[in-house]
């Protein structure tokens, strides 16, 4: 350091040091700038404009060409976390050399999502790696340690988890309140964010646009009481898009932007991503909290502190000794290895779900390629730019030779005419270098959809051709009569600013889709509605635009999707249907589905496959399960993979060759039917018997679920006894291949109570390992887990718990496929009843509840329960009234009344609730006047609270 460098550039002192200096040099209206996302530079001191966020969840996503790797979900099917670390180290190189070449790529990376697989209709199904807490733990960590490197003080990329907290839905995503109990709370939804925080790989969070129990995310005071006891280390949380302005426009929690701002900084959050890259809202909020004494400069070097320790850990003020600095496009951008290796992972994604015998196919074979899916390689919304595109038609063609393959896609084949005008629909010819696009792909099939959507250079649509120059449209019905129309050329159409129809899309895409539409019938003829605009096309003389009214058309169908494939089925020896969604369409970021049912076109196209050839194998391509009872009753083999990114067809058509056995194992139940669902705003997964851990049916395919091309035998699984709480369990099982070819396969680990608590999950998963097999060998596999992992928490008395007892471990090849199983005596707690003579019982503290919901306390911390229409009930097991109760009170607002009974006894106490006047936060301690019972309540004994009205109920007291 020279003698006029200040100390927060000397390396050789206290990285806190440092951070204290510059933090101590900023000026206050400096300090208040770097709350923003986009943080501008602070030149007198030499320190560069920052940016909060870049997107990571399965490559770089958003600045172009990158590696892209199979969908998260799709990562999780792995079961897989040294390969998923492996990916995180590609990633997060691509992101450094991608910078080098363009400063706008950031390196606080934002991913992964390890917002729990719950309920399979949520819209973002993709993003998520598991609906279970371990799986998704293990698999984060390991996404995370790859993304910032094995260095002691310098990170490759600064990684933050999303969602913060309890995130499952899109429908009304920023007013939905997720009601969330104890036991869920600690069991499920902060298990997964808990053990990456404590593997020391994470940088920070990002809290969610829902509320939790009635209290917006980005005011959690989870954030202050849970995330910052996990680490040591200055966590960073960044709000997400838009949601600081969310707490006052659309969730109306606060009255003013100032209060809500000062309210989201003192709960934590230290980067408001807000307004685009305009500052200036954030900072004048911020001001106005500080004149009205909300904050003060306190708070707002805190949040700085946070933000400077983080740009501190990329190496900013070290270039010469930050590690990765050097990683330039040569050495870490779309490399062999990188490709090799997005490849290896689209491989082990896939999930084998049935085989009669039909899978490996053998050489020779006539194949026919169908579906919808079947020539496509699709990406989602936070995927990079495709350097190299595989298809499954590209991977069945370069495997088993273009001879043998015949393709017919499915869709349907449409005219429209105009029939207020008597014309056709035509695409008129591009004029200039446009002519050329269809040959315009690079030598990989490269193209960037921004390249043609939204242009208006090119030519609308007409409507009042002649018979000769119609233009037949391939018409894909994407589910609830969501359509794409695609011209001849390929294109799609789609609608620009102008509100004119042109064939200018490569794909369906963009954060509003302008190339989905829907038919409605009107007089004798269809509509169409174009979703995007919520307008109807209309025919102009200058071509197609949309309006408020549209035209009539006729559909002609020129054929039929169904009767394409069963041609080409039947002159095949088998069949493949590769069908699946489309990752902009029906089930996205702001778009929940309402169905598990694959889509009316492609469940007729694999019947008319089927119909036509019986050798026929469905290759399901989603980003989220599907109930298909049908084809697993009828088809001989099924298969599923997420969307496997850039080699997805070479991947899927080396696991149907047998090159490579599929050992991908599913990371979330399918359920057979919609009814077996609860609700999906319904977060008590117990209550709702949700997930494997509590779903009471039979799945379609359960948890874990997967097949390989050869078999596995388990035998003498061993469990060492275990320690105390903060010790470990150790057990061995030995794994042999039986079959005749090699493999991978997944040992799963899980435990369950062999005398169940009411509540208790019917199993867990707690260890797992991806294990390679040479055909006839055996491997004893080794897994380590915390005792505490046996445990529940118990809200009885505020505390992670591992009761006494005997717990059964099995080793499985799935959550319903158990091998061989022991049972293991375990020292833990001994059960005690409740104090509630000495305690009081708090109302979100029941072991069971019907029709109630959780509600916030006050805007700043603690929880209340209230009932949904007008009644619900708590049910508060094992209650110790010690020797004699003899008066109840109640703490409660809003109106209505609490009854207290004992379960399967009368009732004790009926406590009025007048209306108080001071709103949901005015809360009143009220006494029932007199008990219904003619002695005291003595012993142990369940306790039932009603609810009636809308009373909040936070706590119930006891005395003698």
């Amino acid at each position: 350091m020279t003698p006029d460098q200040p100390p927060f550039r000397d390396p050789q002192l206290p990285r806190a040091e440092r951070v204290g200096d510059l933090l101590g040099r900023l000026t206050l209206d400096e300090k208040t700038a770097l709350l923003h996302q986009y943080a501008p530079a602070v030149e007198r001191l030499g320190v560069a404009a920052f940016r909060t966020g870049q997107e990571a969840l399965h490559g770089v996503a958003w600045m172009g060409p990158a590696t892209v790797f199979p969908q998260a979900v799709g990562l999780g099917a792995t079961w897989n976390e040294d390969l998923v670390r492996r990916i995180g180290e590609a990633v997060s190189t691509e992101a450094r050399a991608m910078r080098t070449r363009d400063d706008r790529v950031g390196l606080n990376v934002w991913a992964p999502t390890v917002n729990l697989l719950r309920h399979p209709w949520w819209g973002r199904n993709e993003e998520g790696y598991a609906e279970d807490p371990w799986l998704t733990a293990a698999t984060a960590v390991a996404y995370t340690r790859g993304l910032r490197g094995d260095h002691p003080d310098f990170w490759r990329t600064a990684p933050v988890l999303k969602h913060w907290l309890a995130h499952n839905n899109e429908t009304d995503r920023d007013t939905t309140s997720s009601s969330v109990r104890p036991r869920v709370l600690h069991e499920y939804d902060l298990r997964a964010f808990r053990a990456v925080v404590e593997a020391g790989s994470v940088a920070g969070v990002m809290p969610a646009y829902n509320l939790v129990n009635g209290r917006p995310n980005h005011v959690s005071p989870y954030l202050r009481e849970h995330l910052r006891t996990w680490t040591g280390r200055e966590l960073l949380v960044c709000s997400d898009a838009g949601a600081p302005s969310n707490l006052v426009d659309s969730e109306a929690y606060f009255d003013t932007h100032e209060e809500a701002t000062a309210a989201a900084l003192r709960a934590g959050v230290d980067s408001f991503t807000d307004h685009g890259t305009d500052p200036a809202p954030t900072v004048a909020r911020i001001r106005g909290a500080l004149e009205r004494g909300l904050i003060d400069e306190d708070d707002i070097d805190t949040a700085v502190r946070r933000q400077l320790t983080v740009r501190f850990s990329l190496g900013e003020f070290d270039p010469g000794l930050d590690p990765y600095a050097d990683i330039g496009p040569a050495g870490g951008w779309d490399t062999p290895h990188h490709r090799a290796l997005a490849e290896e992972a689209a491989e082990q994604a896939v999930v084998l779900l049935k085989n009669d015998g039909l899978l490996p196919l053998a050489s020779g074979r006539r194949i026919a390629v169908v579906g919808l899916l079947a020539d496509e390689c699709k990406l989602d919304w936070y995927s990079g730019t495709l350097i190299h595109r595989s298809t499954p038609l590209d991977g069945m063609r370069e495997r088993f030779g273009t001879d043998r393959i015949t393709f017919a896609e499915g869709a349907d084949r449409v005219r429209l005419r105009a029939t207020e005008y008597g014309g056709w629909v035509a695409v008129p010819e591009p004029a200039g270098p446009e002519a050329a696009w269809p040959a315009a792909r690079g030598a990989e099939g490269a193209l960037d959809p921004a390249l043609l959507a939204g242009r208006t250079d090119l030519p609308p649509l007409t409507g009042g051709a002649d018979d000769a120059d119609a233009a037949e449209l391939a018409l894909i019905d994407w589910g609830g009569g969501v359509l794409t129309l695609r011209a001849p050329d390929g294109r799609y159409l789609s609608v620009a600013e102008d509100g004119y129809v042109r064939a200018a899309a490569d794909q369906p895409g963009g954060w509003v889709v302008q190339e989905t539409f829907r038919f409605e019938e009107h007089r004798g003829g269809h509509l169409l509605l174009h979703l995007g605009t919520g307008r109807y096309v209309s025919v102009a003389a200058d071509g197609l635009k949309v309006a408020d009214r549209g035209e009539p058309f006729e559909i002609v169908c020129t054929e039929r999707g169904e009767e394409a494939v069963a041609r080409a089925a039947a002159g095949a020896d088998v069949v493949v249907v590769v069908a699946g969604n489309d990752p902009h369409i029906n089930g996205r970021e702001t778009e929940d589905r309402d169905t598990l049912a694959l889509p009316g076109q492609q469940d007729r196209l694999w019947r008319a496959a089927h119909a036509a050839n019986p050798r026929t194998v469905l290759a399901l391509t989603s980003a989220y399960p599907y109930a298909v009872p049908d084809a697993h009753t009828a088809l001989p083999a099924l298969l599923w993979t997420a969307h496997g990114g850039q080699a997805a067809g070479t991947a899927l058509a080396r696991i149907l060759a047998g090159d490579v056995s599929p050992a991908g194992r599913l990371p979330q139940t399918w359920y057979a039917a919609d009814t077996d669902l609860p609700g999906l705003l319904d977060y008590d997964i117990i209550g709702g018997r949700q997930t494997y851990l509590y779903f009471d049916g039979t799945p379609l395919y359960a948890f874990g679920h997967g097949l390989s091309y050869t078999s596995f035998d388990y035998d003498g699984l061993v469990v060492d006894p275990p320690g105390p709480l903060d010790a470990t369990v150790r057990a061995r099982v030995t794994v042999t291949n039986t079959g005749a070819r090699a493999s991978d396969e997944v040992v799963q680990l899980y435990v369950r109570e062999a005398g169940p608590r009411p509540g208790s999950p019917h199993r867990r998963l707690i260890g797992h390992a991806r294990i390679r097999l040479a055909a006839g060998a055996s491997r004893t596999v080794g897994l380590t887990v915390p005792t505490a992992a046996l445990g529940h928490y118990d809200v009885a008395h505020g505390a992670w718990t591992v009761p006494a007892g005997t717990y059964v471990f099995e080793a499985a090849a799935s959550s319903a496929d158990i091998r061989c199983s022991v049972p293991v005596a375990v020292p833990g707690q001994a059960p005690r009843p409740r104090s509630v003579r000495k305690d009081g019982l708090a109302a979100a503290d029941y072991d069971e509840q019907t029709g109630t919901a959780l509600v916030d306390r006050t805007k700043t911390a603690g929880d209340a329960v209230t009932a949904l229409d007008g009644s619900g009930e708590l049910l508060f097991r094992e209650c110790d009234f010690g020797d004699g109760v003899r008066t109840v009170s109640v703490e409660v607002a809003g109106e209505g009344s609490v009854e207290v009974a004992l379960a399967g006894g009368g009732a004790v106490a009926l406590v009025e609730v007048p209306p108080a006047g001071g709103g949901p936060y005015d809360y009143t301690t009220l006494n029932a006047e007199t008990l219904h019972t003619e002695a005291p309540l003595t012993g142990v004994a369940d306790l039932r609270l009603t609810l009636n009205g809308s009373v909040r109920l936070a706590r119930v007291g006891f005395g003698g």
